[in-house]
C-alpha cells in the first residue's frame, strides 16, 4: 500500500511532510522522490534500528528523529516547523521487526521475550509477565488481543513462572498452546497473545490516540492525514477520530442558533477506506488486514465570541 499512501498525501514539490513511522524508509524514500529541492521531510521512529537505517539516506531534505509519534507536536516544534502539508502514519509492528528473531516479537523464533520497539527504554514483555497478577495479564490479553481464552492463558503463565521465569518467546508460545482449547484455522494459538503483549508493552493504542489530534493541529488547511492500520483495534480509533472531526456536534434542532454559529467540521474524509489488493497480499500476506484512511484538514471558521480573536 506504499504507492497508494504516498499518492494520497498529494505531495507538493516545495511542501513539508511528516513520516511518523519511518521503519526502514520505504514511505520516506517515495516522498523524497516527489519532493523538489525546497521540500522537507521530517521522519520519526522510536526503534533505534530504524534510526540507524535512515543514515543510509544521504539527503539534506530529510530530518530523522529518534522519538515516538506520540510526541509529534514537540518534535515538529523543535524542528522549527510551524505547520506541515501532510502526515503519514503506518501503525503497528513492521515486517523487519517481526522477521528479526532476536527482538522477541514473533513466536516463529525462540528469543528473549522483549517486544519493545524502543530497546533503550521501557519494560519488556518478560518483565511484565514476571510481576503482573492473573487479573492484569487477563485484561491485557483480552483487551489488546481479543483472546477469549485470556483467563486460562494468564493462569497458565502465573503457574509456570512459579517454577521458572517465562523469559523466551518459545516458553510463552508453548504455554499459550497448552491453554487454548480450540484453534482458529490458519492461525497459531499464540498469535493473539503475542499481539496483545506487544501492544501493551509499546502502548501502541495510547500512542495512536495521542498522535491523531496532534497531527490535526500541525496540518495546514488542505493538508492530508494518511493512516494505515493493521487490525480492528487501531482502525476503530482512527475511524472514530476522523468521523468525529468530519461531523459537527449533534445539537438539538430547536436551539436558536444560526448556521454560522454551528460547529464546523475540521476534516473532510477523502474517499473510502482502502484495502490491499490481491497482488500486494500475494507478495506480503501481512497486508491482508491493512486499512488506509485519508482525511483533509478544512479551513477553520472565525470564532466570533473569542475575545482573543483568531480561527477555530
Amino acid at each position: 500500500m506504499l504507492q497508494e499512501a504516498v499518492e494520497a498525501l498529494e505531495v507538493k514539490p516545495s511542501g513539508t511532510y511528516v513520516d511518523g513511522t519511518f521503519g526502514y524508509g520505504g514511505h520516506s524514500r517515495a516522498i523524497l522522490e516527489r519532493l523538489g529541492p525546497n521540500g522537507r521531510l521530517l521522519a520519526l521512529d522510536r526503534d533505534p534500528q530504524a534510526v540507524a537505517a535512515a543514515a543510509a539516506i544521504n539527503d539534506q531534505r530529510l530530518t530523522m528523529v529518534h522519538q515516538s509519534f506520540g510526541d509529534l507536536a514537540v518534535v515538529v516544534r523543535q524542528a522549527g516547523i510551524d505547520a506541515v502539508d501532510g502526515v503519514l502514519l503506518d501503525i503497528g509492528v513492521s515486517s523487519p521487526q517481526l522477521d528479526e528473531g532476536g527482538r522477541g516479537f514473533s513466536f516463529r523464533f525462540d528469543a528473549p521475550l522483549d517486544m519493545r520497539m524502543d530497546t533503550t527504554q521501557g519494560e519488556t514483555a518478560a518483565a511484565f509477565l514476571a510481576l503482573a497478577g492473573i487479573k492484569e495479564i487477563t485484561e491485557v490479553i483480552r483487551n489488546y488481543g481479543e483472546e477469549r481464552f485470556a483467563f486460562q492463558i494468564a493462569k497458565k503463565i502465573v503457574a509456570a513462572r512459579s517454577e521458572r521465569p517465562v523469559a523466551t518467546t518459545g516458553q510463552l508460545a508453548a504455554l499459550v498452546r497448552e491453554a487454548v482449547r480450540t484453534r482458529e484455522p490458519g492461525q497459531d494459538p499464540a498469535t493473539r497473545t503475542f499481539q496483545a503483549l506487544r501492544i501493551y508493552v509499546n502502548q501502541e493504542l495510547e500512542q495512536l490516540a495521542l498522535v491523531l489530534p496532534q497531527a490535526m493541529d500541525i496540518l495546514k488547511c488542505g493538508g492530508r492525514l494518511v493512516v494505515i492500520s493493521f487490525h480492528s483495534l487501531e482502525d476503530r480509533i482512527v475511524k472514530r477520530f476522523m468521523r468525529a472531526q468530519a461531523s459537527p456536534d449533534n445539537l438539538p434542532k430547536n436551539l436558536p442558533l444560526r448556521s454560522v454559529d454551528l460547529p464546523s467540521p475540521r476534516l473532510r474524509l477523502v474517499g473510502k477506506p482502502v484495502k490491499a489488493g490481491a497482488a500486494e497480499i500475494a507478495a506480503n500476506p501481512r497486508a491482508r488486514s491493512a486499512v488506509m484512511r485519508v482525511a483533509e484538514k478544512l479551513v477553520g471558521r472565525l470564532v466570533t465570541n473569542n475575545l482573543a480573536g483568531g480561527y477555530a
